[in-house]
């Protein structure tokens, strides 16, 4: 995966923005959760500053992924579509502190960098925005799954035929 280093602060206190598309492919710890490396992820970073002063950066994923269905062992695709908003700390105390200052869930606080690999970031954000149990809302062929069960026999059925009549 190519580099896109920034520094964190300074994007941030500058309002800076970038966006672009990255392959699937490209993606180390992706590829490792998908059933291949098909797809595209589209990406944004834009840096801004908090109302409470903290530097902050949002950052957008979509695209489109191949998943294993848990139920079926088929793949699917999935949509990813997430965003999120991080706000900067200087080091683990201060962003332990911006935590409790601003008290809002919806926010993750995160040591910023003056080298901050935003790909890495943004990688990040397409693992977090996948399922934890991938699964189609409706199994497309589940010949599978119900041969599965019904050739699966009862632990208890060689016991019966131990039982004398």
């Amino acid at each position: 995966m190519n580099a896109f280093v920034i520094d964190a602060f300074d994007f941030s206190r500058v309002g800076a923005s970038r966006e672009g598309v990255t392959p699937v492919a490209e993606m180390t710890r992706l590829t490792k959760d998908c059933a291949d490396n098909s797809g595209e992820i589209s990406w944004k970073i834009v840096g801004s500053t908090s109302k409470q002063g903290y530097p902050e950066l949002t950052l957008s994923v979509s695209g489109k992924v191949q998943l294993v269905c848990q139920r079926c062992l088929a793949p699917f695709a999935y949509d990813i579509d997430s965003s999120t908003r991080l706000m900067l700390g200087k080091d683990d105390a201060h962003a332990d502190e911006i935590e409790e200052i601003i008290a809002d869930e919806s926010v993750d606080v995160i040591v910023g960098s003056r080298s901050m690999d935003a790909m890495a970031l943004i990688e990040d954000e397409a693992l977090l925005a996948l399922p934890q149990v991938p699964k189609h809302d409706v199994c497309p062929d589940t010949a599978q799954l119900d041969a599965l069960k019904t050739e699966k026999k009862s632990p208890f059925a060689a016991l019966k035929s131990l039982k004398p009549e």
